[in-house]
């Protein structure tokens, strides 16, 4: 994936070192200035860089980036670029692009040799020097009023990343019902299959933090029109902060868009994405954030980090184990006695405890260290043992022979007691809490979200 050329208007810059590769460690939380320094200014260097990705549009691009660009220039307190990222067109869309970057003050064009508006906005995204990276479709679908409501939570550091709905409420859309099906059919998929909360994944007006990107994009595969649902599914899995922005829109009626063959693309998307995390084979740690802003939060000692959702994940994944453990208790005693089927029972459950504890409650993925952690957890396994079946052998020794309703009340009573003690094993001793400098494989966390600079002299955009 190569750009063919890169033509800038006035007032552009080519692409910032940043603060490092994906591996690099992130500095810390600080917040910037409340004013653009001077050599920013000088050097041109945008808040914001709006992507236009086209294909063949050589009707509806110039009246696309002059509209848009006036609306910034009246509308928008920071500098700002945009930039026309064009797909490989064959008709006179370059020729075109090309004169609006030489004509209009930061506007620039990027030329890429293959197709894919995944493709483009990465390759766009990766070289961009602005804090904050956002992208539109060229018909302009939606309005530019909701424009500023998109980037202001991630120019203020509230949020990671920011998205039009279409389908929130207060949302006003005009369009055909077969668009409209296929919308809500699509993201009714991707919350029951993914567990998505996101609303409306394919909208074609989102935006991101720049130092978000240079973590997320790497772990994206796809470069068509998947790669919306990609990023946001990760986004969400990695506990970033997603702003949904409710927008008015109404339907391109020439749209070129393919709706069978997209809406199939995208259901093997869902298929790919759902698989690698089922496995674990995505670093979604590297995209967590640390918590709070205030620097005196790194300066407490002692406070356990994360214990609230740890006993919330533990809990529901031990009402969930105890279930099971009683379902293959009730199951095993209809063959075997009480020993052995406790035994066989605790065995199964406390294999898939394990797993469910390390992956959803401390939030360990990936095939490294899972033998361990499963040896670790029969340890564990053999005390609840201990605990169970010698409360099993008391009932028997004080009745003789209790009934089956008696036996799950004692063994209900003995799991509770042995609960406490696994879950403080599992926390301290198979998944103890090491810090991101502790860690040694690269994964560094991200920074806080931070505050961006306002410019000094608002009225100078253009």
């Amino acid at each position: 994936m190569t750009t063919d050329s890169l033509r800038s208007g006035p007032g552009t810059t080519g692409r910032s070192s940043g603060d490092g590769g994906p591996g690099a460690p992130l500095p810390d939380r600080e917040h910037l200035p409340a004013r653009v320094p001077a050599t920013a200014a000088a050097d041109g260097v945008p808040v914001l860089d709006v992507v236009v990705p086209v294909y063949n549009e050589e009707k509806d691009l110039r009246p696309c980036v002059v509209r848009l660009n006036g609306h910034l220039a009246r509308t928008f307190p920071y500098p700002f670029r945009i930039t026309v990222a064009d797909n490989a067109s064959t008709d006179s869309t370059p020729a075109v692009a090309a004169s609006l970057a030489a004509e209009l003050p930061g506007v620039r064009y990027v030329r890429l040799a293959e197709k894919g508006r995944g493709r483009a906005l990465r390759t766009v995204w990766a070289e961009s020097d602005a804090p904050v990276l956002a992208y539109m479709d060229v018909d302009l679908s939606t309005d530019l009023n909701a424009l500023l409501p998109l980037v202001a939570p991630l120019i203020s550091g509230h949020s990671d990343l920011a998205i039009g709905s279409r389908l929130a409420r207060s949302s006003r859309v005009v369009r055909g019902p077969k668009r409209e099906f296929v919308s809500r059919a699509y993201n009714l998929i991707l919350r029951s299959s993914l567990a998505a909360g996101f609303s409306d994944a394919q909208c074609g007006f989102k935006a991101i933090r720049r130092e978000v990107a240079e973590r997320l994009l790497p772990m994206v595969e796809d470069s068509g029109w998947f790669f919306d649902t990609e990023l946001l599914v990760l986004a969400e899995r990695a506990g970033l902060r997603i702003h949904e922005v409710p927008v008015d829109w109404i339907d391109d009626p020439d749209s070129t868009v393919r709706i069978v063959r997209t809406a199939a693309e995208d259901l093997k998307g869902v298929w790919r994405v759902g698989r690698a995390l089922a496995v674990g084979a995505l670093p979604l740690d590297r995209l967590a954030r640390p918590f709070g802003d205030d620097p005196r939060d790194r300066a407490l000692t002692g406070v356990e980090r994360g214990l609230a959702r740890q006993l919330v994940g533990f809990c529901f994944v031990g009402a969930l184990s105890t279930l099971f453990y009683l379902a293959l208790y009730s199951l095993f005693r209809l063959g075997v006695g009480p020993q052995l089927a406790n035994g066989g029972a605790l065995l199964v459950s406390a294999v898939a405890n394990t797993a469910a504890n390390r992956r959803l409650t401390f939030g360990v993925r990936g095939r490294s260290g899972a033998v361990r952690h499963q040896a670790q957890g029969l340890v564990v396994f053999a005390i609840g043992l201990a605990l169970t079946s010698g409360s099993l052998a008391a009932l028997g020794a004080a009745s003789g022979a209790p009934s089956h309703t008696t036996e799950l009340a004692v063994l209900i009573t003995a799991n509770l007691a042995a609960t406490v003690l696994r879950f403080l094993l599992l926390r301290a001793w198979v998944f103890p809490e090491r810090r991101a400098t502790e860690r040694g494989d690269g994964q560094a966390r991200l920074p806080a979200a931070t505050a961006l600079p306002v410019r000094d002299e608002p009225e100078d955009v253009r």
